[in-house]
């Protein structure tokens, strides 16, 4: 098992949650983004960085992942092609995306989309919370806990 980061818009605080967790375990993470992140050299810390434009990153991190390898993104088509391709996704809020709930997320998603499209103004998510940084952190060392040794 890898852990892959979609960094681009990965908070600090769920990226030092990583890097810790990695630190932990000693299971590799991967950062992908397509601007330099501040990251701590470590033997279990890699940064890949893309060039500029539009999923490059997304792109990147679904050809490289395979089958039980978990995803740290918001990005839910992304998160889609995870599943698809056997791994796992993990929101930076703390919500586990599966086969039983992605469909109803991209439905929403193209949903949101369509709006913004036609001028209504949706705003963006909110802040990431206390109450989001813990679950975050709750989701990841479950799913670590279960991870092959």
């Amino acid at each position: 098992m890898k852990i892959w980061v979609d960094a681009d818009a990965c908070p600090k605080v769920i990226r030092e949650t990583l890097i810790r967790a990695s630190e932990r375990t000693g299971i590799e993470c991967i950062f992908v983004a397509n601007h330099p992140i501040p990251l701590p050299q470590r033997n279990t810390i890699r940064f890949v960085q893309v060039s500029q434009g539009f999923d490059i990153a997304d792109d990147e991190i679904a050809l490289r992942i395979e089958a039980n390898d978990l995803v740290i993104t918001s990005d839910i088509p992304l998160a889609d092609e995870v599943i698809t391709k056997g791994g796992q996704a993990l929101s930076s809020r703390g919500e586990l995306f599966t086969k039983d709930n992605i469909k109803a997320r991209l439905n929403v998603r193209d949903f949101m989309d369509t709006m913004r499209s036609s001028g209504v103004q949706t705003g963006g998510p909110s802040a990431l919370s206390q109450t989001d940084r813990r679950d975050f952190a709750n989701a990841l060392d479950k799913i670590l806990a279960r991870a092959p040794k």
